[in-house]
């Protein structure tokens, strides 16, 4: 087994994906001619996101490649298995899980409702562990798996903790999944991966939840993750598990020497992300700027 150069036939299922970081994901693939089936809640037209789960297929498909919209809630096993079940009935198996839904609430303790604390913890961690696990009758089937955690490298400073200590556990959680599950699956030939931007992103997220447009202004597009997430799904996963990958650290390593494309009009400063460790933040030469 070895580096593929293309996910050409290969069958992703990923979680969220109708817009976003996921979306960018599945369009590189889909380029591949990689069948991608879409697992999100959205199914109509959200009055402040963009996209559906149609809409996300119809770009895979224009794309170059074969879609599946599945409607699921990742938080109830039974819409998971059906979507999994719809999936290898289509496309006849699963080389690919992509765990990429997420929920976020930058809120202190006192300020985060159980409810808030328990969407996070049920789409995050337990999500992942969900999807990883329910995937993996079909990945033990496959000759190229791989499972692709969006989520942080595991950097136990208090500063990512101290001021929304709820969504730091639940991103953390997916993380824990990549170290576990990493050594766990070893034997079978499935990688498992974690894959964290250095900065941030222009997605509803950020423009919603995180600084406006200011702040969009200052991130990359969500190229510079399906760049990077392409390049860790067609490496052995034999070779390549275990894993914590900043998008630029990689694309760096890999040759990559054009990062100007990645924020198009923008030369300034770059927004620096969250759970990013100081010591990658060096390591590159973009300028970045944080709160912490």
């Amino acid at each position: 087994m070895a580096t593929l150069k293309s996910l050409k036939g290969k069958t992703i299922f990923m979680s969220g994906g109708s817009r976003g970081i996921g979306l960018a994901i599945a369009l590189r693939a889909a380029k591949d001619g990689a069948n991608v089936a879409i697992a999100a809640k959205t199914a109509e037209p959200h009055p402040k996101l963009p996209g559906t789960v149609y809409t996300a297929a119809e770009e895979i498909e224009a794309a170059g490649g074969q879609a599946l919209p599945v409607v699921c809630d990742i938080r109830d096993e039974a819409n998971v298995q059906a979507g999994i079940d719809a999936t290898v009935e289509k496309f006849g198996g699963i080389d690919i899980c992509v765990n990429n839904a997420s929920a976020i609430s930058l809120t202190g303790t006192e300020a985060t409702t159980m409810k808030k604390y328990d969407l996070m913890n049920q789409v995050n961690a337990r999500g992942t562990f969900l999807l990883s696990k329910l995937c993996l009758p079909h990945l033990k089937k496959s000759g190229h798996a791989h499972i692709l955690n969006l989520s942080p490298p595991l950097d136990m400073s208090s500063k990512w903790f101290k001021n929304h200590t709820a969504y730091t556990m639940a991103k953390y959680g997916m993380s824990m999944c990549t170290l576990g599950m990493a050594d766990e699956f070893k034997s079978l030939g499935i990688g498992v991966n974690s894959l964290w931007p250095l900065t941030a992103i222009d997605t509803a997220a950020v423009r919603n939840v995180l600084g406006g447009d200011q702040m969009a202004k200052m991130s990359r597009t969500a190229d510079i993750l399906s760049d990077a997430a392409h390049i860790m799904l067609t490496k052995d996963p034999r070779e390549f598990t275990g894993q914590f990958i900043v998008d630029e650290v990689l694309l760096r390593a890999e040759g990559e020497t054009d990062f100007a494309k990645y924020a198009p009009g923008y030369d300034g400063p770059l927004a620096g992300d969250f759970f990013v460790p100081d010591d990658v933040f060096a390591s590159v030469p973009t300028k970045v700027v944080t709160g912490y």
